[in-house]
């Protein structure tokens, strides 16, 4: 091994309000040692997601290949429905292709992710 996974970091246009949505979706709080307009940070856990400011951020449009999902988050839930409700109201929206495990929603900054459930 190298080194080891410190952070996923994500452009956005609004830093902070997208830690909000990832603090609320994935119940990690907001890092106010290690944020700024800038660069918001959201940890717990061993986990780190980190927003960087990124005002020209052109966003993924799924499924369509000239503008591909460059990454995405799987955040495993148990009750995909309640869940969903959830998620819709935090901002997210719901995107074409599911499979029998997962569905697939945009962030409020408009990136990709799948609620992934068991079948």
């Amino acid at each position: 091994m190298i080194g080891q996974l410190r952070t996923v970091v994500i452009d956005c246009p609004d830093p902070r309000a997208l830690a909000g949505f990832y603090s609320e979706l994935l119940g990690l709080p907001v890092d106010p040692d290690a944020s700024d307009d800038g660069w918001v940070v959201v940890a717990g856990s061993g986990h780190r997601l980190a927003f960087q400011k990124a005002p020209d951020l052109r966003p993924p449009a799924w499924p369509d290949p000239e503008r591909p999902q460059q990454f995405h988050l799987d955040v495993q839930v148990t009750d995909v429905e309640a869940a969903e409700k959830r998620v819709l109201a935090l901002g997210a929206r719901r995107l074409p292709g599911e499979g029998d495990d997962f569905r697939v929603y945009a962030d409020p900054a408009g990136h990709p992710f799948c609620l992934v459930f068991p079948e």
